[in-house]
């Protein structure tokens, strides 16, 4: 039986276990006011992504409410974990991965908004995708990100060798490049959405056949009593034509490694002539490299057949227990009609290219979707199949097959035995039993169970001083047993890992970059909860106006730094975050960071960092009181 199969009854036990126990809500709806009398509202973000434009945007169109941002996790299991240990729902969610299949467990806990103004705003076919079998609708699509083949119209344009329109020019494309020391076609495979999108961009015109649109519908609407494995009519399709696509993009034994560095840099060398992406990267490129980057659809035989992949940027759900404060729900209905206005869409896509679900929402197509653009009037546009099973059987079926191990056949019996059994191996092994709690909430001293997580990764590591930055926790740490994910889940993800030595000037410095707001009036923390998270390490800072801070005093295990002396230094962050100027437009002092590089630690992600760490001390440490926040006067 699937784990997730297990999930209401193993709910219900956890629960009554949680509630007997007396652990209360740390993270989610309290129906609480903030700052003020300020409506106080919690939102988890799926990807601090969103912390680019859209939650400056937020704050400034509802400044009557107070918000708390987290960045969490891109799947549902995320959610599922929280109402196990006895959290609430946090008000509004958001989650890009996404499927009723796998968001079924946690319909009880969210708001039917089939019956509100915003779902009126949609169109009805895109709505229909996300309607329970009662007719509920508790999950809204923020506008689609168009995934495809990306092409570099230039190096077409400079070898004479005609943009394809269907499957045959499109395999006759990527020969003549080869035929010139140009890779035709590359992605990079190692990754599990790349396997997911090309088995299902492959054979579009199939999955979209009335056989192909009623097995969605039955694997969507699948229940404990009736699982749902691939059809015998379509799915032998799709694998025999996945086996035909690696051959006819001249897919080589160790490509399944390739990921997204090696490949766009090889595209934007002029090295590769097609890739597997996004309209935004598209746009990104013809910006910064100077050379028209288009998309293109995924090919079928004839131009009648090709498709554009599209996926929502994310999925928004609101929790139930709004509905029992009518002054927080009238606010949450205010929020998502402007969330899904063209303003508030905007704000989402900070200027990459999307499509809009939405009537009378025009978000204008970009130059990079100028050869895509019959098939979006035609609505030609496919919506991936993106639950957590087929993303993660996708992967692992798409690189047996990549290896040999696997004929269409075999691939096919795979893929059908795994998504009627499947289990994450992260969610099954226990690790250790944490004995206790640490909620995430921002205090007077920052987050307990931040600053709980930087100081295992310093103790584990035997560093002197850990500072985590853009930001680092993702939930709270609660009393219970620990698997792999669950651990993994604590630190958000795609974070880089930096130790070497720092003089205390050096690291004065650091501080002053993630801290205090620039001459020009860039800003590191727009929220409390992205100040970093320092283990070994205090600091003060004085509150100049909301959301702007002063760097003031810092001392080292209670005494002044010392600004000549040399420690050794953890370093867990994301630049982009700060450096980028849709994001906080705060770059690291280049002295610092040539540095820093030089410490990166090569191949080593920071949840695995986490993993060792834990493997060492077998609890999440107990936190200290690592910042002190003052009030200008």
């Amino acid at each position: 039986m699937r784990k997730k199969r297990r999930f209401s009854l193993l709910l219900t036990v956890i629960m009554a276990v949680t509630m007997l126990a007396g652990c209360g809500n740390q993270n989610g709806s309290t129906g609480k006011t903030g700052e003020d009398g300020k409506i106080s509202i919690s939102m988890y973000m799926w990807d601090r992504s969103m912390f680019k434009e859209f939650t400056p945007w937020l704050e400034q169109k509802f400044p009557d409410i107070e918000f708390t941002f987290i960045q969490s996790y891109n799947t549902m299991e995320y959610y599922k974990d929280l109402l196990a240990r006895g959290e609430d729902m946090p008000d509004i969610i958001t989650c890009r991965r996404f499927s009723l299949n796998d968001a079924a467990p946690l319909a009880d806990y969210l708001m039917d908004l089939s019956q509100t103004e915003v779902a009126g705003t949609f169109y009805s076919s895109y709505l229909e995708v996300n309607r329970e079998d009662s007719g509920a609708i508790r999950w809204l699509p923020m506008c689609a990100e168009v995934d495809s083949i990306m092409a570099n119209k230039d190096l077409f344009d400079q070898y004479n060798i005609p943009l394809p329109t269907n499957y045959s020019e499109f395999v006759a494309a990527i020969d003549a490049f080869e035929a010139v020391g140009i890779k035709g076609f590359q992605t990079d495979w190692d990754y599990d959405y790349s396997c997911l999108e090309t088995i299902q961009g492959c054979a579009i015109p199939e999955l979209m056949s009335l056989e192909g649109t009623q097995w969605r519908m039955d694997y969507e609407s699948e229940t404990d009593d009736h699982q749902v494995g691939l059809d015998d009519t379509v799915w032998p399709m799709v694998f025999e034509k996945y086996a035909q696509f690696l051959k006819d993009v001249r897919f080589e034994p160790g490509d399944e490694e390739l990921r997204f560095t090696p490949v766009t840099e090889a595209f934007r060398n002029g090295q590769t002539a097609m890739i597997r992406n996004t309209a935004a990267l598209a746009d990104i490129i013809t910006k910064e490299d100077g050379f028209n980057s288009v998309i293109l659809p995924y090919f079928g035989e004839t131009s009648e057949d090709n498709w554009i992949l599209t996926y929502p940027m994310c999925q928004m759900a609101v929790s139930g227990k709004v509905e029992e404060d009518e002054a927080k729900k009238k606010a949450i209905m205010d929020i998502l009609l402007a969330v899904f206005s063209e303003e508030g869409q905007k704000a989402v896509a900070a200027g990459t290219s999307v499509l809009s679900y939405n009537k009378e929402v025009n978000i204008s197509s970009s130059p990079a979707l100028q050869y895509a653009q019959d098939y979006i009037d035609s609505n030609h546009l496919y919506m991936r199949l993106a639950s957590t099973e087929v993303f993660a059987v996708s992967q692992d079926v798409a690189h047996r097959m990549m290896t040999g191990e696997y004929d269409a056949r075999s691939a096919y019996e795979a893929f059908n035995a795994q998504i009627t059994n499947y289990v994450d191996p992260d969610a099954e092994e226990i690790l250790f039993t944490q004995k206790n709690d640490y909620s995430n909430d921002f205090g007077v001293h920052g987050s307990a169970a931040a600053s709980s997580m930087m100081n295992t990764l310093r103790a584990a590591f035997d560093d002197q001083i850990a500072i985590g930055y853009s930001p680092v926790a993702s939930t709270s740490i609660y009393a219970g047993t620990y698997t792999l994910q669950q651990a993994k889940w604590v630190l958000t993800a795609r974070n880089a890992i930096y130790r070497g030595e720092y003089t205390g000037e050096e690291v004065r410095r650091i501080m002053e970059w993630l801290v205090n707001v620039k001459e020009d009036g860039s800003n590191p923390i727009y929220h409390r909860n992205l100040m970093p998270v320092t283990s070994g390490l205090e600091y003060t800072v004085t509150e100049t106006e909301r959301g702007k801070f002063a760097l003031e005093d810092i001392t080292v295990d209670s005494k002044p730094l010392d600004d000549n002396a040399t420690y050794t230094v953890l370093l867990v962050g994301a630049d982009t975050f700060l450096e980028h100027e849709t994001f906080c437009n705060c770059p690291m002092p280049e002295d610092l960071k040539s540095k820093r590089e030089a410490y990166l630690v090569n191949d080593y992600s920071s949840q695995e960092c986490m993993q060792e760490a834990l493997t060492k001390t077998k609890q999440f440490l107990e936190p200290t009181e690592y910042v002190t926040i003052l009030s200008a006067k």
